[in-house]
């Protein structure tokens, strides 16, 4: 089968100079003292003149026979060229069992990180740098919620759970720190005398918490209103967060409306929204940039962000060359080595009700079972839904009590203590709580303050020292998000399916649906809070106000938007509006403007029928969809020097597509980069600049209409009042100027790559002050097409000083309901995440080429795909 192609990019040092900027929410890693550099060079000089040896230390074993205690029978482990690994056992128990073991030898310090920061436990292994991340998750709890939230699983789902942690305890307990991984020798060198603890199921719940937090909204964009409201006017902050353009860009469902508390995908549609919450006005404090501030220390452990996204679409078998359905699914997420994703396979070697798995596709090491993917009837793809699910509550602090419904209720407590890595004493604090949840403010003292100006009602109680802020969060409320992995998995139909997102609780996400009947499929699951009228979520609420609360009830999921077999035989989904304005709940209003999933609909709509290359095709499109409104603009400006105009020239023929070769996007980043600059950031706070996501296209695409808008003028010229073309003209200019410095003197040299490049740093030591550490944990250099809001979702920060990569596809899959063995897989990185390992980035060069790895899922076309074969059989 022919590939899907793309451009092929050779990797190439990076020397950007954002490579800390894009993981500055993880804790600046340790700073090794002089001697504790020399002995790791010593360390690893005398490793590369023995063989390497001690990297190759922790490489799992492949081949071969393993015996492990706890075993029903014997386990049988195939892999891939590329290290993939496929399970196949006579029982569940063996089934997780082996899943946990495999991971384990593959990813198991990024599990045992993940499960330190879940715990808020980090700076047990990184130090000092880490506290503050950890102050924050416990302040929220998210180790406390996945405890209670096993009391709420089913049955099974518990013995799934404790089999993985059975699995995972058995690789433990027969490897030392530093048979596990390299990470762990090297932070024994400063210091960190480490006792491996066991696997327990809520290390696996916990992960929830994390997906959860990184997918939870529009947390930020509260936070940005806030900050502007005292400097700017409702319409001024109106502008600069547009509403959905539904008249340009579709939602994701078109048809059906709730009837009678259902939502019917037949029905007429009707009724209307509740009115969103006026703005209010008043001096917002400075505090609250510190909110976010702080907020950003918590790692990013999928990758979050505004204009982060994903793209998932399903057509049905009359759009399709096969007869069948097929999916595609590219999840838009923080890059990193090793990935997000892991891939597998669980098979149980003859299916019956007590072992129903026959299912493969990605996961995350540490979480059982599998996330995306197919089983041997149905497959599913993920993307963010982006609903409303948190809100921040200023509240009124008196001593030990809090200001509610005009009178005082008392703040719930708690103690958390933090070991700390280079502490002889733990970190002690006590956490503070209102009815609408914990206090974040009182994480540190910098935050104290957080409500000491923030805008409040004219009847607001006296704001004293300032207000706190608690959060109101879905996710820290128990749920069964667990038990949703497990039924989706065995899943065999619509009606299953649907029965299991009815438990996938958070976070929120918009499913898309196939299987081999020939039947297509839309659900939004998920728990999204119905507010009390007027609150709608967009400010920090008023806690004292009863009026501003949530009412305690969630948006039912038999009205969430659903719909099997729609009309227009496809459903496309990249994190646009889900549903129309007449939709009677209220679930958010920070979509994606709907330029990605407008391009994959005229990409769908191009042919009559679509095949698997040309579903991955699809995912490489790097048409830019804002490119054609605004090159008309910069055409007109009379540049005043040749030099000057060399870049504009590149746009004349220009047919918008970012490919990495591209010189003409290499300018238009540039420009656009320029004009954002130019435009805002006189008007704006640092720490709300615009970053250049999809937001960003609508609201320039507004302010172009209106040549004369105060947003133009740069308001630190006061002499002088610029208008629109003043300001275009200036942005290419500065961007000429720029891409010499970045690149090359004359305009035909640039190219879109040399300046949008992707590096993989390591989560916790990628940023380490000595070099060798990155040398010997990081890649990167790799020269990239697409951008931001584009179908080939290669993310960068206009906010910065770079065109870094800081999100990107984290996986590409497309499934063919016709033929399993048919569909294709990449992921960004590998599956291994042992540095040195053949399988670390075998993948990232073929996925920066747009090339897919074949999917073998029969067990025919495993055995034909298999290099190695590892048996795991019972100890004893």
């Amino acid at each position: 089968m022919s590939d899907a192609a793309a451009s092929p990019s050779s990797p190439e040092p990076s020397g950007s100079p954002s490579r800390r900027a894009r993981f500055r929410a993880w804790p600046r890693s340790l700073r090794w003292t002089t001697y504790g550099a020399a002995v790791l060079c010593l360390v690893l000089v005398a490793a590369l003149i023995g063989g390497v040896l001690a990297i190759r230390h922790s490489f799992p074993q492949t081949d071969g026979e393993i015996a492990v205690p706890g075993l029903d029978d014997r386990v049988t482990v195939l892999r891939d060229g590329n290290g993939v690994p496929q399970v196949y056992a006579d029982t569940s128990h063996d089934l997780f069992y082996a899943q946990g073991f495999v991971q384990a030898q593959d990813r198991f310090y990024e599990m045992d990180v993940r499960r330190h920061i879940t715990a808020g436990r980090l700076a047990e292994l990184l130090g000092e740098d880490a506290l503050e991340t950890d102050k924050y998750i416990r302040t929220m709890g998210w180790r406390r919620v996945a405890e209670q939230e096993l009391s709420l699983l089913s049955p099974q789902t518990i013995d799934y759970l404790e089999a993985y942690s059975d699995g995972v305890n058995a690789y433990i307990d027969a490897h030392s720190p530093s048979e596990m991984s390299l990470e762990y020798t090297l932070l024994a060198l400063n210091g960190l005398d480490y006792t491996v603890e066991e696997w327990t199921p809520a290390d696996s719940v916990a992960w929830l918490k994390a997906m959860a937090w990184d997918l939870r909204g529009n947390m930020e964009d509260e936070i940005t209103r806030g900050l502007m409201a005292g400097s700017h006017s409702e319409a001024d902050i109106a502008e600069l967060f547009p509403s959905y353009p539904y008249r340009r860009h579709r939602p994701i469902v078109t048809q059906g409306a709730v009837v009678d508390g259902v939502y019917e995908a037949r029905a007429q549609r009707g009724g209307t929204r509740k009115p969103a919450r006026p703005a209010y006005g008043g001096e917002v404090a400075a505090a609250l940039g510190d909110l976010r501030s702080g907020l950003d220390a918590i790692p990013e452990l999928l990758g979050h962000g505004s204009g982060l996204g994903s793209n998932s679409w399903v057509v049905g078998g009359d759009r399709s060359t096969t007869g069948k359905p097929l999916l595609a699914n590219d999840p838009h997420l923080g890059v990193s080595v090793p990935g997000i994703w892991y891939q597998m396979g669980l098979h149980c070697t003859t299916l019956s009700e007590a072992c129903p798995f026959d299912v493969t596709g990605f996961t995350f090491a540490g979480l059982p079972g599998v996330v995306i993917g197919h089983n041997q009837q149905i497959a599913w793809g993920f993307t963010n839904l982006g609903p409303d699910v948190v809100d921040l509550y200023l509240e009124k602090v008196q001593g030990k009590d809090y200001v509610y419904d005009g009178g005082l209720k008392p703040l719930g407590t708690r103690e958390e203590s933090i070991e700390v890595l280079g502490r002889d004493e733990p970190f002690t604090f006590t956490v503070r709580s209102t009815r609408h949840g914990p206090l974040l403010s009182d994480v540190s003292a910098q935050l104290s303050t957080v409500g000491a100006n923030s805008p409040t009602g004219a009847d607001a109680p006296d704001r004293g020292n300032g207000y706190g802020v608690a959060i109101s969060w879905t996710a820290l409320q128990p749920s069964r998000t667990a038990d949703a992995i497990f039924e989706i998995d065995a899943a065999t139909g619509w009606d299953e399916f649907r029965s299991a997102a009815s438990d996938f609780a958070a976070p929120s996400q918009n499913l898309v649906y196939a299987d081999r009947d020939g039947h297509i499929g839309y659900q939004a699951p998920g728990l999204i809070p119905i507010r009390k009228s007027g609150n709608t979520g967009d400010y920090p609420a008023e806690g004292w106000l009863a009026s501003d609360d949530w009412t305690g009830k969630y948006v039912p999921f038999e009205a969430l938007p659903s719909v099997l077999d729609p009309d227009d035989g496809f459903v496309v989904t990249a994190n646009q509006a889900v549903v129309g304005r007449s939709y009677p709940y209220y679930l958010g209003d920070s979509w994606a403007p709907g330029y990605r999933s407008d391009r994959i609909l005229e990409l769908i709509q191009a042919k009559a029928k679509l095949d698997v290359d040309d579903m991955a095709r699809i995912q490489l499109d790097t048409r830019n969809g804002f490119a054609p409104t605004l090159v008309p603009y910069l055409l007109d400006i009379l540049m005043p020097s040749e030099y000057l105009g060399a870049g504009q020239r590149l746009l004349q023929s220009w047919n918008f597509d970012q490919d990495p070769d591209s010189a003409a996007a290499a300018y238009f980043n540039a420009v656009y980069d320029q004009v954002l600059a130019l435009t805002f950031h006189d008007d704006l706070r640092e720490n709300v600049w615009p970053d250049g996501s999809g937001r960003w296209f609508e609201v320039l695409r507004t302010l172009l209409a209106q040549p004369e808008s105060h947003w133009w003028d740069d308001v630190d010229t006061e002499t002088v009042v610029e208008h629109r073309d003043d300001i275009l003209q200036e942005a290419m200019a500065r961007a000429r100027d720029d891409l010499v410095v970045r690149q090359a003197r004359r305009a035909v040299d640039w190219t879109w790559g040399h300046q949008h490049r992707l590096d993989l740093e390591n989560q916790t030591l990628g940023q380490s002050d000595v070099g060798v550490v990155r040398w010997l944990l990081n890649r990167g250099g790799y020269q990239v097409g697409g951008g931001g809001e584009i179908v080939d979702a290669t993310k960068w920060d206009a906010a910065s000083d770079s065109y870094a990569v800081t999100a990107a596809p984290s996986m590409r899959m497309v499934v063919s309901l016709a033929d399993f063995d048919d569909s294709r897989w990449i992921n960004l990185t590998g599956v291994s995440g042992h540095a040195f390992n053949a399988h670390y980035v075998d993948q990232t060069d073929l996925w920066v080429e747009g090339r897919t790895l074949p999917w073998a899922y029969t067990r025919d076309a495993v055995e034909d795909a298999g290099k190695d074969t590892l048996t795991l059989v019972p100890a004893g």
